[in-house]
C-alpha cells in the first residue's frame, strides 16, 4: 500500500489493461463489522462512492461513522473490468482506491457523508495522498444520481475559500458520475479490523467544512 509513481493513467480502454471478465471477489463474503455480505444494500438504505487515496483507512473512516450500514472497497473511475490490486497500482488501470459507503439516509445524509470525505484528507493533491503517489490515490467523488452531483459540487464550492483561508490551493477533487465498481480482493475488505496495527494514513488538513 505504501505510494510509488507509476505510468500516467490511460485515456481509454484501448490503452488500458484489458481486465478480465469475472469479478476477483467470491460469493458471500461478510463484513467483519456489519456481519452481512460486503455486497448487501439493506431496505431503504442509499450508496455513495468516495476516493480520498490509501482504502484501507478511507473505508475505517466510514464504517466508523453513525448511519453507515455496510461498506466495501474496489476499484473505480478507470478502464479496466475487474482490475486485480497489482494492476490499479500499475496506473494502468486509471481506477482510483474507492470506499462503497452504504448508509441508512434517517441517521445521516449524503451532505454530511461528503463532509466527512473532503475534512479527512487533502482534496488539493492531484495523484496522491501524502506519501501515496499515483492515480490510484486521486481525490475523487462518484455520484450515483443528479440530487448526490449537486451535493458535492456544492460542498465543494463553499469548501474551497476555507481552504484557501488556510492557505491550500485548489480542490482537485473529481465528481464524477459513478461508472461500475470492481470490488477488491476479500483480504483488502475491512483491512484494518483484520490488522489493527496496518498502515493507516488519513491527510486531513485540519480545515472544517462549517
Amino acid at each position: 500500500m505504501f505510494g510509488f509513481r507509476t505510468p500516467p493513467r490511460p485515456t481509454d480502454a484501448a490503452t488500458a489493461l484489458p481486465g478480465r471478465s469475472t469479478g476477483i471477489l467470491p460469493a458471500g463474503v461478510r463484513h467483519d463489522i456489519f456481519g452481512i455480505d460486503v455486497t448487501d444494500v439493506p431496505a431503504g438504505a442509499e450508496v455513495a462512492y468516495f476516493a480520498l487515496g490509501c482504502f484501507w483507512g478511507a473505508e475505517k473512516l466510514f464504517w466508523s461513522t453513525p448511519g453507515v450500514v455496510n461498506t466495501a472497497v474496489g476499484y473505480q473511475g478507470g478502464f479496466t473490468p475487474n482490475a486485480t490490486y497489482e494492476e490499479a497500482c500499475s496506473g494502468l488501470t486509471g481506477h482510483a482506491e474507492t470506499v462503497k459507503v452504504v448508509f441508512d439516509p434517517a441517521v445521516v445524509s449524503y451532505a454530511d457523508l461528503v463532509r466527512i470525505f473532503l475534512e479527512n484528507h487533502d482534496p488539493t493533491q492531484g495523484d496522491r495522498q501524502g506519501n501515496d503517489v499515483g492515480s490510484q490515490y486521486r481525490s475523487a467523488i462518484f455520484p450515483v444520481d443528479g440530487e448526490q452531483r449537486a451535493t458535492a459540487l456544492a460542498t465543494i464550492a463553499s469548501y474551497q475559500p476555507k481552504l484557501a483561508e488556510a492557505g491550500y490551493g485548489p480542490i482537485t477533487t473529481e465528481v464524477v458520475d459513478a461508472p461500475a465498481f470492481y470490488y477488491a480482493e476479500p483480504y483488502h475488505q475491512q483491512y484494518l479490523f483484520k490488522n489493527p496495527a496496518g498502515y493507516c494514513p488519513i491527510h486531513a488538513t485540519g480545515v472544517a467544512c462549517g
